[in-house]
């Protein structure tokens, strides 16, 4: 694999055309996480995640990254999936916490990444595809805004 700026921006456009995928899959973890921590959390548009790609990949550091990961999540499969699962499972972990910033959001990414992956099982997927799908959910579902916790300062700041 080679990856080139174009390969960044075509990785972008890509990610970015997913919105109809990723979106849904994004509302549904926060409308579960709503439930099952006693909180609000906004919906997200399709709009605000474009948006948001945007905001990843204008950082060219992690955009680099962020394009590898995707583009070796949308070309793995493994004959049989269970065997391989490990490469698919780490590599969308760690994609939703490289979207999802830095800590302690890089490791609520990780997290949200494995309950989304449980969710998550289009017909159609192969070993990554649906990882992906899941990380890009995750991750972005974390670093948007929408979480009343990350809604001004915290309580626990020392002045």
């Amino acid at each position: 694999m080679h990856v080139s700026p174009d390969t960044v921006a075509d990785e972008r456009d890509w990610v970015r055309s997913r919105a109809d995928v990723v979106v849904p899959l994004l509302n549904d973890l926060r409308a579960e996480f709503t439930e099952i921590f006693d909180t609000d959390v906004d919906p997200v548009t399709a709009e605000m995640y474009r948006t948001e790609v945007d905001a990843v990949f204008a950082d060219g550091d992690l955009a680099v990254n962020v394009a590898a990961f995707v583009v070796t999540l949308r070309e793995l499969d493994v004959e049989g999936d269970y065997p391989g699962f490990v490469a698919d499972e780490l590599l969308g972990r760690q994609l939703a916490g490289m979207i999802a910033g830095g800590q302690p959001l890089g490791l609520l990414g990780e997290a949200a990444f494995h309950y989304a992956d449980v969710i998550h099982h289009p017909e159609d997927a192969t070993a990554g595809s649906d990882d992906l799908e899941a990380a890009l959910a995750a991750g972005f579902q974390t670093r948007l805004p929408g979480w009343n916790w990350t809604e001004g300062p915290s309580p626990f700041r020392v002045d």
